[in-house]
């Protein structure tokens, strides 16, 4: 059951994740059995090299240059196999997206696409590290028609302002996240609000050696947090939260 607000193209959305397959498997070029193998490999290969080559002090770069496509396939598995979940946070998304939209860190895309099907929404600027994710979202994005509604960039546009701030799996991978909460602070608008999830915790087996779990930066985050932004009810059982500025 999708809400009343929703618009008619996010429907789409419950029957194949905005045609996430196809989309991976047209860009990467892959046969169906390929597709499947890689999307079943993908999260222990991504565990693999962050145990390799994960290093904090050079973490741009290994989302830049090292997780290549194996973190398309990493992402795209979790939409899938987590799909009612996160249909559930695009609802979210639908209630209370408007205006001009920061996605920051987008990855495949998924949240981007929503919130561009939103009526209320004017633009949505998709913000993220990894050249091959910004491709393959401009790439869904053209498939579905949305390629004048929305922008890229590689890093956050810190002199403009933003009506909606989205940031989903993120901020644990940031060494400070506490300093990336104060930077949404200064580009939300008064009445803005800021959409976000987190998750520091490395996995009970390790699986997530690229997230920060380190006590002073978790306790630090939710001061910021919570000295800076009022949670805004909803209804979704769901980890995303829903914020406005502390005024």
């Amino acid at each position: 059951m999708v809400t009343p607000t929703t618009p008619p193209a996010l429907n789409s959305y419950s029957q194949d994740s905005f045609s996430l397959k196809q989309h991976l498997q047209d860009f990467l070029h892959l046969d169906t059995q390929t597709l499947e193998s890689k999307l079943m490999a993908a999260q222990q290969e991504m565990a693999e090299l962050g145990h390799k080559d994960f290093d904090w002090e050079a973490a741009t770069n290994f989302y830049q240059e090292k997780v290549g496509e194996i973190y398309l396939f990493e992402l795209g598995a979790w939409h899938l196999e987590s799909h009612e979940y996160i249909g559930d946070t695009l609802k979210l998304i639908v209630d209370y997206a408007q205006g001009r939209v920061l996605d920051f860190g987008g990855g495949i895309g998924t949240h981007t696409i929503a919130a561009a099907l939103c009526p209320q929404v004017t633009q949505v600027v998709y913000c993220d590290v990894n050249p091959i994710s910004r491709d393959f979202v401009q790439y869904r994005a053209k498939e579905m028609g949305l390629d004048k509604k929305i922008v890229f960039c590689l890093d956050m546009p810190l002199q403009e302002t933003f009506d909606t701030i989205i940031c989903f799996d993120v901020l644990e991978h940031l060494l400070d996240p506490s300093q990336q909460l104060l930077q949404f602070h200064k580009a939300l608008t008064p009445e803005g609000k800021m959409i976000v999830n987190w998750y520091f915790f490395k996995g009970f087996n390790q699986e997530y050696p690229f997230h920060i779990d380190d006590p002073q930066v978790v306790n630090s985050f939710f001061q910021t947090l919570q000295s800076n932004f009022l949670e805004c009810f909803h209804p979704y059982f769901i980890t995303t939260r829903c914020y406005r500025k502390w005024i």
